[in-house]
């Protein structure tokens, strides 16, 4: 092989996805080779080990910048290691930790919230005598995998790559939602939901991806971005394109209006899975849209910025409006996941004025999030979670500790001082006014205040209201959950307070390779 065709792999930078990809296929020799009384905690060391791994390989990279594959010197853009990337890459990595300790979790019901046996028919005499076995293990190779797939999902640099991060990031979710111990019907429901809204979203990403590769004559975000100027072929390509990529985008964003699966599949996946969703699919959504945008649309920004701006403002409003509306808890949190949605869509269409932010944002609305998940799975009526906002009354009474907790987790999502909701959104509109969307500031500073009433609510609710005679109990978490809790916690109040040196670090890696 001649010089000028050498191909070189910075094996280094593949590093956090390689290694949490083996430690997936690993996991799976576990179940193999491990007998059963032993697997959860062979899995659960592999699984935190892997993504330990994983985080300090993206800190050993930290001040590297360029493409991964290289052919005679010259960069392929299939995954590209840069600033953002990486900071995303390792909240991935800290975010999944902290799930896969409350995927873990067995001491709040029995056996833990998974199905032994998937394939029992729901509700049958066997479904019934498998409750009291322990759950599947399964559950943490598959999480393992959808990791890597959101890994490289925030540092693919063409279409064609992040669709393969796309599926397989999305596959071992839609398993997941459907492996809850209890309410499998509601479960399955879920899963199938997402599956199938899923599938219809995969379709329009890959017939968006034929379109742009049509109007540009490449996958590759930068040639994209060269082509918004370049290009004589007709520009309705684009526009057909960038439309059919937003719709897939958007959806596992969560915005409005491609929403619909998120409050059914929060409230009928098991609690572990919706806070792996609500973080970690979360941060590498956003960080996918950024990229896309940043990289590979900025240079047509004029063509899509009126349709951005009119979801953003939809999915705001809408997230805030249906949430004020909710009895359900973990419906609540998903209509405030996608108002939260919204607010991120500004900093994507800030574009590079509001990178840093929108990081920002996501880390902090992620450890706040999967927290309040976790308050959740351990406030129970007998073996079912009490999710009814009612159930919740006077637990302060019952349980101070637990309600100082979600209310600390509260105050946060409504974004009042001292908490990092307040410090995120601050920062994330103060980005958006240099770039001049003031009307985007304007709306979310509404939807917010919308968004801060069923939040104080609730706080209304555990404090002031008298619990009923049957009221829920609060069981007590296992080590590992209350490692998640503690570290949720612990993330807010100290965002809040103070969060200059994260501030910094996002600062510092805000900048795209090829911008």
């Amino acid at each position: 092989m001649s010089e000028s065709t050498e191909l070189t792999i910075d094996w280094a930078g593949l590093a956090p996805m390689v290694i949490v990809f083996v430690a997936a296929f690993a996991g799976l020799l576990v179940e193999a080779a491990v007998p059963k009384a032993r697997r959860l905690p062979v899995q659960v060391a592999l699984a935190v080990a892997a993504l330990a791994g994983a985080f300090v390989a993206v800190v050993l990279n930290a001040d590297k910048s360029g493409a991964v594959f290289n052919l005679g010197g010259t960069g392929l853009g299939s995954v590209i290691v840069d600033g953002p990337g990486l900071f995303l890459q390792g909240t991935i990595a800290i975010l999944s930790i902290i799930a896969v300790l409350l995927l873990a979790e067995r001491r709040t019901v029995r056996g833990g919230d998974f199905v032994a046996e998937a394939a029992v028919v729901a509700d049958s005499a066997a479904d019934v005598e498998q409750r009291r076995e322990d759950g599947a293990t399964e559950i943490f190779p598959l999480t393992l995998f959808a990791v890597t797939g959101m890994m490289m999902f925030v540092t693919a640099g063409d279409l064609l790559t992040m669709f393969v991060a796309l599926e397989m990031l999305s596959l071992p979710l839609y398993l997941l939602c459907g492996l809850a111990k209890r309410r499998r019907l509601i479960s399955q429901e879920a899963a199938l939901k997402y599956f199938l809204l899923g599938a219809f979203a995969s379709a329009f990403y890959v017939y968006g991806m034929a379109m742009l590769y049509g109007f540009a004559g490449t996958v590759d975000l930068a040639g994209i971005n060269q082509a918004g100027v370049s290009s004589g072929q007709p520009r309705m390509l684009l526009y057909i394109g960038v439309a059919m990529i937003a719709v897939a985008l958007l959806f596992k964003a969560a915005a409005v209006p491609f929403h619909m699966w998120t409050p059914d599949v929060y409230t009928g996946a098991p609690t572990p899975v919706t806070a792996l969703m609500a973080a970690c699919v979360k941060v590498a959504a956003f960080g996918g849209l950024l990229r896309v945008f940043n990289t590979g649309l900025s240079s047509s920004a004029w063509d899509w910025h009126l349709i951005l701006t009119v979801i953003a403002v939809a999915t705001m409003i809408g997230g805030a409006i249906f949430a004020v509306t909710q009895r359900n808890i973990k419906r609540l949190l998903a209509y405030s996941s996608i108002a939260n949605a919204g607010y991120l869509l500004i900093g994507v269409i800030a574009l590079g004025e509001a990178v840093g932010q929108t990081m920002f944002y996501l880390a902090a609305y992620g450890f706040t999030v999967i927290a309040a998940f976790a308050v959740v799975s351990l406030v129970r009526d007998g073996d079912e979670e009490a999710t009814h906002l009612a159930r919740w009354a006077g637990l302060g009474k019952n349980s101070p500790g637990t309600a100082v907790v979600f209310t600390i987790l509260m105050l946060a999502l409504a974004g009042l001082p001292f908490t990092s909701g307040f410090t995120a959104k601050f920062s994330l509109f103060s980005a958006a006014l240099q770039a001049d969307e003031l009307g985007l500031v304007i709306v979310g500073v509404v939807s917010s205040a919308i968004l801060a009433f069923p939040y104080l609510r609730v706080v209304v609710l555990l404090w002031l209201n008298e619990p009923a005679p049957d009221a829920p109990t609060v069981n007590l978490p296992s080590p590992m959950a209350g490692t998640v809790v503690a570290a949720g916690v612990a993330a807010t109040l100290i965002l809040g307070i103070a969060p200059g040196f994260l501030l910094d670090i996002v600062d510092q890696a805000s900048t795209f390779l090829n911008t």
